[in-house]
């Protein structure tokens, strides 16, 4: 009975601390929901100052998220200690600092990813709507967050990467500069003069619209293939994919008719059968008379 009556005690004692601190608790609502309303138009507020900036758009996510995160941070402090008047914000940044190494150790992917997030929002060599490969992926980058980067394929399906990904291993920016060199190999028959070939060549793609005029056509003799003389032709054109696939048909497109034009062969692989035992030869006889075999 003793223990029951202790029991019920606590119970009570609870529920009288509980109603004591109501209205604390009602003054922390009140204050993680201006919070969350501070918040937000602060980030409005720096978005709108940081657009007449020149900053790039990974920076200004950054900003906006840092002010973001400031407030919430500041307000949750608040918060506790309107709640529980003993315990201060020093106190709090003493616990969590006690427990930081536990946390970490908890937390290490999330915490991997958000450090990598801030790295990558502050490169300056990776934007908004650039085209990457890293390892396994490629897409368009549509958003950088502080946990992930969002790259979207080609074929229009989204992928959703760890920034840590992004950060531990190389990346190809493969629109950081507005152009970039392409190339195809096209070969030619073994009796067409090598030279005249080049200038066929050369002139051909020199003439095409989405080629850049400024930068050199490169036509090198690459190598003796089964059937041809391999030529490797490089050209500048737009960086992005359509402009890469759209350049390389026009050109493909041009040689084939400019080649043809000047009666050179682009040869298709030619096989040779060589059988050990001499093959009989049939020779076709008219309906209605036997076959003659040719030894």
């Amino acid at each position: 009975m003793d223990i029951v009556a202790i029991l019920l005690r606590r119970v009570r004692d609870m529920g009288t601390e509980f109603v004591r601190i109501l209205p604390q608790l009602g003054i922390a609502l009140l204050l993680l929901v201006a919070t969350f309303f501070i918040a937000k138009s602060a980030r409005r507020i720096a978005e709108r100052l940081l657009s007449h900036t020149d900053l790039r758009g990974t920076l200004v996510n950054l900003v906006e998220t840092l002010v973001g995160v400031a407030i919430w941070v500041l307000g949750l402090l608040i918060a506790m200690s309107i709640v529980l008047p003993g315990v201060t914000p020093a106190n709090i940044l003493a616990v969590l600092g006690l427990g930081s190494v536990a946390v970490g150790f908890a937390f290490k992917d999330i915490f991997e990813n958000f450090l990598a997030g801030v790295l990558i929002m502050l490169r300056k060599q990776m934007r908004i709507g650039d085209f990457i490969r890293c390892q396994d992926v490629e897409g368009r980058i549509e958003m950088i967050s502080l946990r992930d980067t969002h790259l979207r394929h080609l074929s229009n399906e989204l992928v959703v990467v760890p920034n840590a990904y992004l950060f531990k291993n190389p990346v190809e920016v493969v629109t950081h500069s507005q152009q970039r060199r392409h190339e195809v190999e096209v070969g030619v028959a073994y009796d067409v003069d090598l030279d005249a070939a080049r200038t066929v060549i050369r002139d051909a793609i020199a003439a095409v619209g989405p080629v850049q005029e400024d930068r050199p056509v490169e036509v090198y003799a690459k190598e003796f293939g089964d059937s041809s003389i391999n030529f490797l032709v490089r050209w500048w054109a737009g960086s992005k994919p359509v402009d890469a696939h759209q350049s390389r048909d026009e050109v493909v497109r041009a040689i084939k008719r400019a080649l043809d034009g000047a009666g050179m062969e682009i040869p298709f692989p030619y096989r040779t059968l060589t059988f050990k035992e001499p093959l009989p030869l049939t020779r076709a006889k008219p309906e209605g008379q036997a076959d003659s075999t040719v030894g």
